[in-house]
């Protein structure tokens, strides 16, 4: 049985829903997003059009995005809209996120995604691998148009991003993954592309040099913190919750923080038998069972702790941007993010 669920943080309570969805101006300027992402995707070709559109039409919840637009209208009156560079910047962020998934999709073999066919299930590898590839080659082309910062910045961060899964490739079924090891990969694939929505949210609507690099620290710890979320959920929930196969990083070898935390541990029976398992695919019986023991643990909590701190600290760095509303909301977004894994690990625990 885990016990209660106790997360020391400075952030203010979770609210309800993300307020940053409830700020005046960012329903409207997402929907100008999903706009602008079905043109920037057409081809000549109509299959792929079709294909390139698959997870687009899809739907998501365009988080980056969102944070791009988030930023940007911390310069702006409440309710205005953000530049039309803005919503490009936040086009372009999209589509490498989309394309990583495509390819994402192909090395786990997946068979759904955002509860529809994959690209690679309904057409095969091959044309997955393209359309990924044309959604990248697409995000550059509209980066390029934003200006020489934009376009670098851009390329870099598709960098990142391959560099962080070819990290966690190289630890695949190793468990003696490092927990340092597992920082550096979440950092390249995850917290690099929120890093940069925020930053080019920044550039595009004028914001300062000190508040570009406030806004790029905030998107980097709050991807830290999403990522250590998800891969909670990913070990807590269950599949109807999650919207997707549970315990699927456990199968594919991908040992997470919760689970490098209890292996870490000496002379502990949970972390010997952990140990037994892994180094393999595990069966579906023993990817319940190593999973039964990460929840009891108590390394859930511990790791829902470091993701509170990067919270604390994402909330902290936006200090140097306007204060308003939409600071605020970008604040709230942080504190929102704790709210499934909070609850669901008390649930777990009563």
């Amino acid at each position: 049985m885990l016990g209660p669920a106790r997360v020391p943080s400075n952030l203010a309570p979770v609210a309800p829903v993300n307020p940053l969805l409830e700020l005046a101006n960012v329903p409207p300027d997402l929907a100008r997003v999903e706009d602008a992402l079905r043109r920037a995707v057409v081809a000549e070709d109509p299959f792929l059009t079709q294909v390139a559109s698959h997870l687009i039409d899809a739907g998501g919840k365009r988080g980056r995005p969102a944070f791009a637009i988030g930023v940007a209208a911390t310069t702006l009156p409440p309710a205005d809209a953000v530049a039309d560079d803005v919503i490009q910047g936040a086009v372009s962020v999209e589509l490498v996120h989309l394309g990583s998934l495509y390819h994402d999709d192909v090395m786990d073999e997946a068979t759904t995604r955002r509860n529809a066919e994959s690209v690679n299930a309904k057409w095969g590898n091959l044309q997955a691998i393209l359309a990924g590839d044309y959604l990248l080659a697409k995000a550059s082309e509209i980066a390029a148009r934003l200006g020489m910062e934009v376009a670098e910045l851009l390329a870099s961060t598709i960098g990142r991003l391959c560099e962080g899964q070819v990290l966690e490739l190289q630890h695949t079924y190793q468990a003696a993954r490092t927990e340092a090891a597992y920082l550096r990969s979440i950092e390249g694939k995850t917290a690099s592309l929120y890093s940069t929505a925020c930053r080019i949210g920044a550039i595009t609507s004028g914001c300062t040099r000190e508040q570009i690099d406030a806004a790029t620290v905030f998107g980097r710890l709050y991807g830290m913190g999403f990522q250590i979320v998800d891969d909670i959920l990913d070990l807590s929930a269950t599949d109807e919750q999650l919207g997707k196969p549970a315990g699927h990083d456990l199968i594919e070898g991908v040992y997470t923080l919760p689970v490098l935390r209890v292996l870490g541990r000496a002379d502990d029976t949970g972390a010997t038998r952990l140990r037994q398992l892994f180094g393999k695919p595990l069966t579906e019986g023993e990817m319940d069972e190593a999973r039964e023991i990460v929840r009891a643990s108590g390394e859930l909590q511990t790791a829902l702790a470091t993701a509170t701190t990067y919270l604390d600290d994402a909330v902290a760095a936006l200090a140097p941007l306007p204060a308003g509303p939409a600071r605020e909301a970008l604040a709230g977004a942080a504190r929102h993010l704790l709210a499934a894994p909070t609850e669901l690990l008390a649930t777990l625990s009563a």
